[in-house]
């Protein structure tokens, strides 16, 4: 198994709120990781003492721990027993019903000498890549689905839509949203690679327009996690002022990439 892994903050005067995470068993059968992409907060309270890489830590950590010492635990269960055990580290000195309390975007995978499991939940990305070079994209697009009208303001969002039906969903305080995640199997041998990136990497595609997703895929295999967040930033900086392309709440976002190779 190959694997590679980077992890970019947006700005570097301020904390990452991405988690990753790869786990490899000594058996040398399988493996997991973990992509966490945290929910920066508007200005104003959240309801909670912590931060946002506070809570994708313990979720991150909590998570591929869950993942890798408990394989017959199914992911989904794996994950709302994370998001219970992170819930249960703050509960008692933070109001967790708050709409904006500490929250992420969440890929997880699993792989074993016979299948391979996904769980995905929100904007972030799960490529997979099969032995004959077809790329599969895992995606939970509901936020790219909802009506503009419910994401005209943080404020109509959160009362609207955020972790609510007919709406989207993160990884928060509840662990019944596992519920929401996508999810599946598949042999082993459909998948020779896969990568998980945040939606500050996946800017490539979704806002810079510089190739689809089977063109990402084939970019980060060829040139490496680490040649696509530098493109990104060029793109970036090469449109600071975002005037051709406008649907970007920062001009730099934080980016995560984990490619692997089965």
């Amino acid at each position: 198994m190959r694997t590679e892994l980077v992890s970019e903050p947006g700005d570097r005067a301020r904390p990452n709120e991405d988690f990753a995470s790869v786990g490899a068993p000594a058996c040398g059968q399988g493996g997991a990781l973990v992509v966490l992409d945290g929910v920066t907060p508007p200005k104003g309270g959240t309801g909670c003492l912590h931060s946002v890489p506070w809570y994708t830590a313990r979720l991150g950590g909590a998570l591929i721990e869950l993942t890798v010492s408990l394989p017959d635990v199914p992911l989904a269960d794996a994950l709302s027993r994370a998001i219970a055990r992170t819930a249960g580290a703050h509960e008692r000195t933070c109001d967790l019903s708050h709409p904006r309390t500490p929250q992420a975007t969440v890929v997880v995978t699993r792989w074993s000498e016979h299948t391979l499991e996904y769980l995905v939940l929100s904007d972030s990305a799960l490529l997979l890549e099969s032995p004959d070079g077809t790329v599969t994209p895992v995606l939970d697009d509901r936020l790219d689905r909802l009506p503009r009208d419910l994401l005209v303001s943080d404020e109509v969002a959160d009362a609207r839509a955020r972790n609510k039906e007919g709406g989207f969903f993160t990884a928060a305080a509840d662990p019944e949203v596992v519920s929401r995640a996508i999810t599946g199997t598949l042999p082993r041998a459909e998948v020779r690679a896969l990568a998980a990136l945040t939606d500050g990497a996946t800017r490539w595609t979704e806002r810079f327009h510089e190739g689809d997703l089977t063109d990402l895929f084939t970019y980060v295999r060829k040139q490496g996690p680490r040649a696509l967040v530098e493109c990104v930033r060029e793109l970036e900086r090469a449109d600071a002022e975002r005037r051709t392309f406008l649907r970007r709440s920062k001009t730099h976002d934080d980016a995560t990439v984990v490619y692997a190779e089965l």
